[in-house]
């Protein structure tokens, strides 16, 4: 089935995802593309509409990306300008952008200035809305009228012969408190589109893609991480062809408390999925063995996955396909925003393991942001045991125990992260946050417990809240539940005499310690 398409070109903003995250909560499917994509490629796709993204360069910039000079005239579908999208469609139409004086960022009071305009339709006349620029439009293009503005600030222009509609604020964010209003009223209203994107769509027509990729006799393998990607990645598959698909869970022995046994047993008694346990604690351990620094505990961790991977897929005989859970956010970053010349982020689920076993790949979830692929999720079954866990990176614990890994740090972590998390559902606070985990820390530090002087380890609790994991806040947990963990694991946790608790946000640190 061909979906109604809305093409997002890309200019550099740090919100073009969130621009395609609202456009698809509307049921509008919707693709991310570099702003040089060509005129003939957009024509191709047949799009309802074209939305150009904000950006950090100027218009005015000598190297400032820009659309060709042909765009305009040969793009016959609505645009829908932001930000940078308006100030470059004003300069290039023929009218003019200077810097500002101040730069305007945060919030402003919005005031529409025409009654007739169908992308402020049905809105009251003054909005609150969210800037973030240091130019703005001057004069506007021949044929346009100004409809909105911010004091002196020129805020949204239009065209409607032209179909071309431009606002100089970020409707896409959730500090435009009547954002997703605009951009629907710019789908429906102006694009004409209907809105027939839709989990339960999605899942029949990638099942019926996984058949007629697969064969009625082919075989694949999937790496499985107990994680919400590559579950839901491999029961979408499982309904396409069954059994056979084979699944493997590798336990590196970093995993949380219990978590190979528990999940393996999701996998096979309620999610019915063929799947392979391989409990490789062990030899992670040996191979890790001496190793100190971040990024080569992390080589060594991916490296050894592969190895045993490709051992134990290589038993399942015949296999053709790899399934991974690659998500959009992962195609979209593996392209420059300049062409191709610079990768921005490589793909990194299962790396390396296509090269090396001469694979296929099968990518269900690669058109699918995160929160599409929980909706998708439960449409599946998947317990919310899965769905609702917080990200867990790749290496588990190896980078959260800080320096040097060995079986009874990781016990140690695993109980202490458990207390954590038990009380975080206890106090009805585990689904308020984004991450919550514990770090164990290479420091050791005096007590007392009972009588006796104490020379122990120490923890530290990290939680932080996010939308999409690129920036993050620490979560303001209450005291009692601090007081709680902190007194559970000094006490229950051998080994351990002091807690305490990351306030930092990102940036400046990451979320991870390592």
């Amino acid at each position: 089935m061909q979906h109604e398409l809305i093409l997002i070109l890309d200019f550099g903003s740090q919100y073009t995802q969130l621009i395609a995250r609202r456009v698809r909560e509307q049921g509008v499917y919707c693709e991310i593309h570099p702003f040089n994509l060509s005129v003939e490629t957009i024509a191709a796709k047949r799009p309802k509409g074209v939305i150009l993204s904000g950006g950090p360069s100027s218009v005015t910039d000598e190297d400032a990306p820009r659309v060709k000079d042909t765009f305009y005239s040969e793009i016959d579908v609505p645009l829908l300008g932001i930000c940078y999208g308006m100030q470059m469609v004003a300069v290039d139409l023929g009218g003019s952008n200077e810097p500002a004086m101040r730069r305007e960022y945060g919030r402003a009071k919005l005031k529409v200035l025409s009654g007739r305009t169908a992308l402020f339709e049905g809105l009251p006349f003054e909005l609150d809305v969210w800037m973030s620029h240091g130019d703005h439009v001057t004069n506007v293009p021949s044929g346009f009228e100004i409809t909105a503005t911010t004091g002196e600030v020129i805020t949204a222009i239009e065209n409607p012969e032209r179909g071309i509609y431009c606002v100089q604020f970020h409707p896409e964010v959730s500090h435009t408190p009547l954002g997703k209003e605009i951009l629907r009223n710019f789908l429906f209203n102006i694009c004409g589109c209907t809105g027939d994107w839709t989990p339960a769509s999605f899942i029949k027509e990638e099942v019926e893609r996984v058949r007629e990729t697969v064969g009625p006799t082919g075989k694949v393998v999937c790496g499985l991480s107990g994680g919400v990607d590559s579950t839901v990645a491999a029961v979408l598959v499982h309904e396409a062809i069954g059994d056979r698909q084979t699944c493997i869970f590798v336990n590196n022995g970093l995993l949380r408390y219990r978590e190979f046994e528990d999940t393996l047993e999701v996998y096979e008694t309620n999610l019915h999925l063929n799947v392979r346990g391989v409990d490789a604690s062990q030899e992670f351990y040996s191979a890790l063995s001496g190793s100190f620094e971040p990024e080569q505990k992390r080589k060594i961790i991916g490296a050894k996955f592969i190895d045993i991977f490709d051992a134990e897929a290589k038993t399942v005989g015949g296999a053709k396909w790899l399934v991974q859970g690659t998500l959009y956010p992962d195609v979209i970053e593996s392209v420059s925003l300049r062409g191709t010349s610079v990768t921005i982020k490589s793909h990194h689920n299962v790396g390396g393991l296509p090269e090396k076993m001469d694979l296929g790949l099968i990518e269900p979830l690669r058109e699918l942001f995160k929160d599409e692929v929980r909706a998708i999720g439960r449409d599946l079954g998947i317990p919310e045991l899965i769905l609702e866990r917080h990200p867990f990176p790749g290496p588990g614990l190896g980078v959260r125990i800080l320096g040097d890994i060995t079986p009874e740090k990781v016990e140690l972590l695993q109980k202490a992260d458990k207390i954590f998390v038990e009380e975080l559902h206890n106090f009805d606070l585990y689904n308020d946050v984004w991450q919550a985990f514990t770090v164990l820390l290479p420091i050791q530090s005096v007590g007392v417990m009972g009588d006796f002087r104490t020379y122990e380890k120490t923890v530290a609790v990290r939680a932080v809240t996010s939308t999409d994991g690129m920036t993050a806040d620490w979560a303001r947990l209450p005291h009692d539940f601090l007081a709680k963990v902190s007194s559970r694991i000094t006490s229950e946790v051998r080994g351990v005499n002091r807690v305490v608790y990351d306030i930092s946000s990102k940036p400046p640190s990451t979320i991870e310690w390592e």
